[in-house]
């Protein structure tokens, strides 16, 4: 059976999983929208789509589209989708969405009118009037839009990126799937170093570890669409066979995590563990900001305080500075994520290129430096005495590279 597919992304991410679904599915129907990327295929291509999308939210069947403009207009529609095709008559079937620039606007409402509209829609199906909702887990989501409602199946459960191997995390936890899309952008795939100073919870480095590994990020974990009767089980068997037979088992790599508290890096070499890649990531005790990187090449990503989590403003922004003075001399290509929009002053370099991206809520920015140091521009504050001192006037961007 053909379906359509919609994965919701956080935002900055979409170009990114268009690209997977192209480029690791081998799909053609793909089109980037802001927030979600669409596309169709087939049972395979729904739990394929759930086992390797590293930068997705969620794998969702779409159900049907009509205007929506009123109550009725929304019971009506839901009532006609084909909901029989899906839900079986044990299924529970939960109701949760959203309304942006539209004349129905009350969440609750809505989701109150589309559940009921289901269940009139099953019971005349099924001849029953009430429904124990003690089997599967079929969530139900809708999203009115400009007066257009949207109606899905979430097929994932669990969002993508909770990859079963991060049952603790620090304080400030890097999602797993926009650390996998860092990693994505430098192009790392497992040839060089790989060095993350600031590893927390060793999100960015087990990331790192399981793309060069080729191991597919839904290995670990379960799918609500695993336990539907219109998905044969045997799919679910083959994929995932397929999955472990195309892990690079036998490949030695250089990918080290590091963090100057004892605390973080027995909790990444135990999440590490957990997602079977401790033999591929090693995590060390190291001040960031006292790092000798002049003579290490490779990739370095890492996600600093910002001093919106972790630290003040003024203590996160030291540190920068600090590690800045280290990793401008470096030859390693550095992919930086921040939230703080003096981040380049206070590095002390001027980024080769930028890419916005959220942290969760929190709007940031990846910063990328990939010429060699002698090109780098560096980013310098003339006349000032202290961190964050002197005037906008006064701060001079220089081409000089002094070592």
């Amino acid at each position: 059976m053909k379906y359509e597919f919609c994965c919701p992304t956080l935002f900055g991410l979409e170009g990114i999983v268009g690209d997977e679904l192209r480029h690791n599915g081998g799909l053609e129907d793909v089109r980037v929208e802001n927030g979600r990327v669409l596309f169709s295929g087939d049972e395979q291509t729904l739990v394929w789509a759930n086992l390797w999308l590293r930068c997705a939210e969620r794998v969702l069947i779409k159900v049907g589209e009509f205007p929506a403009r009123t109550f009725e207009e929304l019971f009506e529609g839901v009532y006609e989708l084909p909901w029989l095709d899906y839900i079986e008559a044990d299924c529970a079937f939960p109701v949760k969405g959203y309304a942006l620039s539209s004349r129905l606007h009350s969440i609750p409402d809505c989701q109150s009118i589309v559940k009921k509209a289901i269940v009139k829609s099953l019971s005349e199906s099924y001849g029953v009037t009430w429904f124990e909702e003690t089997g599967p887990r079929c969530q139900v989501q809708f999203a009115i839009m400009n007066d257009i409602a949207t109606l899905y199946l979430d097929t994932s459960g669990a969002g993508l990126h909770k990859r079963g191997y991060r049952a603790n995390a620090n304080e400030a936890p890097l999602r797993e799937t926009l650390a996998a899309a860092m990693v994505h952008v430098s192009r790392y795939r497992g040839r060089g170093a790989f060095l993350d100073p600031f590893c927390g919870s060793g999100t960015i480095s087990i990331e790192a570890a399981m793309i060069a590994m080729n191991r597919a990020p839904g290995l670990m974990r379960s799918f609500d669409a695993e336990k539907w009767n219109f998905i044969d089980p045997e799919i679910w068997r083959q994929e995932r066979e397929r999955a472990l037979d195309v892990i690079y088992r036998d490949r030695i790599y250089d990918i080290t995590g590091s963090d100057i508290d004892p605390a973080c890096v027995e909790l990444s070499a135990a999440n590490a563990k957990k997602a079977g890649v401790d033999h591929t990531v090693q995590f060390l005790q190291q001040d960031a900001g006292k790092l000798d990187l002049r003579r290490r090449e490779g990739t370095l990503i890492c996600n600093p305080p910002y001093g919106e989590r972790l630290m003040d403003v003024a203590s996160a922004r030291k540190l920068l500075r600090s590690f800045g003075m280290t990793a401008f001399r470096s030859p390693m290509k550095q992919y930086i994520i921040s939230s703080d929009e003096k981040f380049e002053e206070f590095f002390g370099v001027k980024a080769d290129k930028k890419r916005k991206l959220y942290n969760g809520m929190i709007r940031c920015n990846l910063f990328m430096y990939y010429q060699p140091p002698e090109k780098r521009r560096r980013w310098r504050t003339v006349g000032s005495h202290g961190i964050g001192r002197g005037t906008p006037d006064s701060r001079k961007r220089t081409g000089d590279y002094r070592k």
